[in-house]
Order: C-alpha cells, then sequence, then structure tokens
C-alpha cells in the first residue's frame, strides 16, 4: 500500500508541474486543443495539488529511510532530487515572465535624435495630439509595453508567433491594471492580469479564463508600418529607442519584420494561405475578411466590400506599409484604380496617394476615412475569427 501511495505521489508531483507549464507554453501539440480553463485551474490549484501529493509520499518516504532497503534509500533522495530540479526549471525558467522582461527604462526620441531605421517596422498609436511608435522588433520580445499616450494610459501589446500588435486600454472595470506575460493559448499569448488573476488573450483583449471569463478590454487604435510612413503623418512622433539591457534579444528579433524569424513558428510562409502566410485582417460591423497579402504586393491595390462597406486596401511603395480605407467620399462610391507606384485615381479622375489623401483633381484635400486592420498570420486570423471569408 505504501508502494502505491509514492507512486501515486510521485505521479502527481511530476505530473502537475509539467502539465501546468505544458498547456499554455508551445510545445508540440499543446496548443490545438482547448484545454485552457484546465489549464487555468491547475494553475490555481498547483500549491494544493503539490500538498497533496507530498502527504501521499510523507509516511512511505519516512518508512523507506527507516526501515528500507539500501537501495530504496539511494533511489528516493535522487527521484527528491530529479523533482527539485523540474521543479526549479519550470517556476524559474520555463514561464513566460520568466523569458520575457518588460523594459527596464522605456526611453523615447524625438526624430532629430532617434537612432531606430526608418525601414523598420512599428506600431504606431496617436492619441489627443501626441503619436508614439513602438518598433516590433523589441515590443516582439517584451511583448507588451504600459506607456500613455496623450495622457492616456495603454498596454501596446505584440505576439511574434501569431505577428499580431495590439493597442488596448488597460482600464478594468474603473481600475488601470498591471498585467504580466503567463504563457499563450492556441499559439497567441496570454496575459493575466493583478487583481483578480484572469487570463486575457493578446489578439482580441478578451478574458478567456478567470472571474473576469468574457470580459473585453477596450482596443486603442492603432497602425502597423514602417518608422518613416508614420513620420510621413506624425513628423513630430516620439520613437521608443531600444532598452540596453536587452542588446542580445533585440538582436535575435532584427529580421523579423522581413519575415525571417529564427524559429518554425515565426517564419513566414511566402505561399498564400498557409498557415504562416501573411494576410491582411480586417473586422468591420461584425463580418470579418481576409485578404492576401502576397495580392497585395502584387496589385498594390485591392478594393472590395464588407457590411455593404466599400472597402480599399493599399501598399506604400516600402512594399510593407500597408492602409485599409472606406471608398465612400461625401456620400458616393468611388473606384479605383492604380495611376503609378506612387498613386492611385478614382473614376473623377481625382488622384490620390496610397495614404489616403486626394492630392489633384475635383476632390483635393478630401481624405479616406481609415479602418483598423492588422497584418498577421493566417493561422492566427483564422482562429481568432472562425467566421472569415477569405479574399
Amino acid at each position: 500500500m505504501q508502494r502505491l501511495l509514492l507512486i501515486i505521489g510521485f505521479l502527481l508531483l511530476f505530473t502537475v508541474e509539467i502539465l501546468r507549464v505544458y498547456f499554455i507554453m508551445p510545445f508540440p501539440g499543446s496548443q490545438q486543443t482547448n484545454t485552457i480553463s484546465f489549464a487555468y485551474w491547475l494553475s490555481g490549484n498547483i500549491v494544493w495539488l503539490r500538498i497533496l501529493a507530498f502527504l501521499l509520499i510523507l509516511f512511505p518516504v519516512i518508512n523507506i529511510f527507516k526501515n528500507g532497503k539500501k537501495q530504496a534509500r539511494i533511489i528516493l533522495p535522487s527521484a527528491l532530487l530529479l523533482y527539485a530540479i523540474v521543479f526549479f526549471f519550470i517556476n524559474f525558467q520555463a514561464e513566460a515572465d520568466k523569458m520575457f522582461y518588460q523594459p527596464h527604462q522605456l526611453v523615447f526620441a524625438q526624430p532629430g535624435t532617434n537612432k531606430i531605421k526608418g525601414d523598420k517596422l512599428v506600431i504606431g498609436v496617436a492619441i489627443n495630439g501626441e503619436a508614439k511608435a513602438y518598433p516590433i522588433q523589441f515590443i516582439g520580445y517584451h511583448h507588451q509595453v504600459r506607456d500613455s499616450v496623450g495622457h492616456t494610459p495603454v498596454i501596446v501589446t505584440y505576439c511574434t508567433v501569431c505577428r499580431t500588435g495590439r493597442a488596448f486600454s488597460p482600464e478594468v472595470r474603473g481600475k488601470v491594471e498591471t498585467f504580466r506575460l503567463v504563457g499563450m493559448d492556441h499559439f497567441n499569448a496570454m496575459f493575466e492580469d493583478a487583481t483578480t488573476k484572469s487570463w486575457w488573450q493578446q489578439a482580441t483583449g478578451v478574458a478567456v479564463a478567470g472571474p473576469l471569463r468574457g470580459t473585453a478590454l477596450q482596443e486603442i487604435p492603432s497602425r502597423q508600418s514602417t518608422l518613416a510612413a508614420w513620420l510621413q503623418q506624425y513628423p513630430n512622433s516620439f520613437i521608443m529607442q531600444p532598452d540596453t539591457l536587452f542588446a542580445d534579444e533585440y538582436k535575435d528579433m532584427a529580421n523579423y519584420d522581413k519575415g525571417n524569424g529564427k524559429s518554425s513558428l515565426t517564419k513566414r510562409d511566402s505561399l498564400s494561405w498557409r498557415s504562416k502566410s501573411w494576410v491582411v485582417g480586417v473586422k468591420y460591423n461584425g463580418e470579418s475578411k481576409a485578404f492576401d497579402w502576397n495580392e497585395l504586393v502584387k496589385s498594390r491595390i485591392i478594393q472590395d466590400s464588407l457590411r455593404n462597406i466599400p472597402v480599399l486596401l493599399t501598399l506604400e511603395s516600402d512594399t510593407a506599409t500597408f492602409h485599409v480605407f472606406d471608398r465612400r467620399v461625401k456620400g458616393k462610391v468611388l473606384s479605383f484604380t492604380k495611376y503609378n507606384d506612387e498613386q492611385i485615381i478614382d473614376n473623377t479622375q481625382s488622384i490620390w496617394n496610397m495614404a489616403g489623401d486626394c492630392t489633384n483633381g475635383i476632390l483635393k484635400g478630401e481624405k479616406l476615412q481609415s479602418l483598423q486592420a492588422y497584418q498577421e498570420f493566417w493561422h492566427s486570423w483564422q482562429t481568432f475569427h472562425p467566421e472569415t471569408k477569405k479574399r
């Protein structure tokens, strides 16, 4: 009986430690199933499960040390040492927030003193007359940056495995909340708030486990573009600078912008509609649609509609900065064709730049209304927008 208790106790000790991390980190087979509720329960009850396991092995361990054979007295400490190693590795090495840290110093520069190259991709946020740009090379490692823009608290997030950049208000039930990176669900970064310990999905801002399950953070409009393109629109923007403590981590992210991630989880598939293919995702009035990045690069403009809203996708000459617009101006739907590498022309013969500004013709001075859109991996957009349509 004591041997059975010993086996059950050790199995429980090792199993709960391993599964607690397995279900929320990108191990083989861990991210394809809906196990988040069990993972959350396991995380919340890990201390009690450890106590139970130690109680199961307590008397058998004492008996073995007192009366057991020499072989058993050698094996038992080895098993305990192995558990200690597993415990240390999982709790101090393998947890997400022990692998990816927040900036120790959040430093910004204006264009005159900025050291970030213009071709680097950024997530840009503009609020109340203030604009800030967050290079993906940096926030891709940190996963989240807590800041304020225009005196408004923001949390700028990025998941490299999904290629999803999002900005949210960190306010939860009237309180500005603090979040930590806890792991991932369906290959998407997941954060835990400090107050309720609920788990929040990065791609949607929705709590997927815990007391606030189903609650959504308010998304703040953001835009992905090259830094040069962002500064064209916001010439006085502040630009996040590197934290020197993370130089090696940033170096590992140097080629991520171009789709050359260091692992298969972050590397782009250059073909269309594969798991790691790039798409532009748009959601409007409850309808979602994904547009093939390769098609956009080839044609430079795409026209379509969502929920009877006519939309226009454009790609600037840097082949990295994209825009999604409502094609209606003064109540009329415009149709566009490519004019040259820098401009498009509509059915009134007015000429527009790729950023949606009319520069010549009867509509000169008009500006197309921007729609929130994202560049991300097809597997991510499809997972978190299962009803999506493909263009």
